[in-house]
C-alpha cells in the first residue's frame, strides 16, 4: 500500500511564505514524476508544479511562476514546495501527486495525497 501525505500547510498574511513537505511511503519500487496540484474554493483542480523522476522541475503554471520553487527533499521519496510572496489568490487546498510502481512486473499508477491547506489573509 502506498501513501503520499502532505505538510505544511496554514494562514499566512499575503507576502508571507509557506513550504510543504509530501512524503511518499509504503510499497514503494520506483517514482516516476511528482507533482503539486491545487484546488481553490469553487474552482477545478489545477496542475502548478510537476517534477520528473531525475529531479527536474518541468513545469509551473504561470500563476506560480517565480515565486514556488519546487525541489525534492533530503529525505527519500519527499518533495517540497516554496511558496513566496503568497497572495489571497494562492488559497486552495494543495495535493501532492505522484506516479508509483510498487514493482517490477508493475506500471506507474496515480497516487493521491488527502490535501493539506494553504490560507492567505489579505
Amino acid at each position: 500500500q502506498v501513501q503520499l501525505m502532505e505538510s505544511g500547510g496554514g494562514l499566512v498574511q499575503a507576502g508571507g511564505s509557506l513550504r510543504l513537505s509530501c512524503a511518499a511511503s509504503g510499497s514503494i519500487f520506483a517514482i516516476d514524476a511528482m507533482a503539486w496540484y491545487r484546488q481553490a474554493p469553487g474552482k477545478q483542480r489545477e496542475l502548478i508544479a510537476e517534477l520528473t523522476s531525475s529531479g527536474a522541475a518541468t513545469y509551473y503554471a504561470d500563476s506560480v511562476k517565480g515565486r514556488f520553487t519546487f525541489s525534492r527533499g533530503s529525505a527519500q521519496n519527499t518533495i517540497n514546495l516554496q511558496m513566496n510572496s503568497l497572495t489571497p489568490e494562492d488559497t486552495a487546498v494543495y495535493y501532492c501527486h505522484a506516479d508509483i510502481s510498487t514493482g517490477a512486473d508493475d506500471y506507474f499508477r496515480p497516487y493521491w495525497g488527502k490535501g493539506t491547506l494553504v490560507t492567505v489573509s489579505s
